[in-house]
């Protein structure tokens, strides 16, 4: 038993943190709603909670870009939404706005005003209210699945397209599905884009591919915090990560039934 703590310890300090990963804390949401719309939905209350519980333990808000690039960023904490579902909008952007938290919204630019998604005049909003907008490319494909010139196409494409209409750089992104490869790595950044992050395990953690906690309304609170503890997101980054995920799926589908 003892051999077996000193391997694990082992293992965890040859995966850990060469980029500061777990002294910055990037969070990856995607709706939230007072009514339970689908697995991904976290309860406008939830959100409240666990944001203002990660401030008292001495996180410092900022948006992603910020935290992630600056380079004594310890303790900081980035709230981050993909898809540009318009209840980040109605709900997130004033709880947030009142625990003094700016946000980051990555977006997929052809979702941009169609129904039930932020508009550009949102995202403006958003803009001027601190919030950091970043591409969730235009059409949300799988980049690794695409050839060079699409892919270019997605990338490069989404960023100008967000910084012409709502005046304000796009330098980061979070790559659809979770989804990127050494090939997509070298496209971003001669796409212009300095930041980028994945949800999940990230071996090779780097600033064009910063792990998040993705976080939904299956997480109970107690779920919450150990995800986002130091000590859960380094045995993530662990060969244990794989098994310990699908753990936690099985155990919150028990809890549902």
């Amino acid at each position: 038993m003892v051999r077996d703590v000193s391997l694990l310890i082992e293992v965890s300090r040859k995966y850990s943190d060469a980029a500061g990963v777990r002294d910055r804390l990037v969070l990856g949401y995607h709706v939230i709603s007072e009514a339970s719309v689908s697995p991904r939905t976290v309860a406008v209350t939830a959100l409240s909670r666990q944001v203002s519980a990660l401030l008292r333990t001495g996180y410092t808000a900022t948006t992603f870009s910020a935290a992630v690039l600056d380079a004594d960023g310890r303790d900081r904490l980035a709230v981050t939404f993909d898809d540009g579902d318009s209840s980040i909008f109605e709900y997130a952007l004033p709880i947030l706005a009142e625990l003094g938290v700016p946000g980051t919204a990555f977006v997929a630019v052809q979702r941009v005003g169609a129904p039930g998604f932020l508009s550009w005049e949102q995202l403006a909003l958003l803009a001027a209210a601190g919030w950091e907008i970043g591409s969730h490319t235009m059409t949300h494909r799988r980049l690794p699945d695409l050839d060079d010139a699409s892919l270019d196409a997605e990338l490069r494409g989404s960023r100008l397209t967000i910084e012409e209409r709502i005046r304000v750089p796009c330098r980061s992104i979070a790559y659809p599905y979770g989804d990127w490869d050494a090939r997509v790595r070298r496209a971003t950044a001669r796409a212009g884009y300095t930041a980028g992050c994945v949800t999940g395990r990230a071996l090779d953690a780097d600033v064009l591919g910063w792990p998040r906690v993705g976080v939904d309304g299956r997480d109970s609170f107690t779920i919450f915090r150990l995800k986002t503890s130091r000590v859960g997101r380094s045995v993530r980054d662990t060969p244990l990560g794989a098994p310990l995920d699908k753990a936690g799926r099985v155990a919150r589908s028990l809890a549902r039934g």
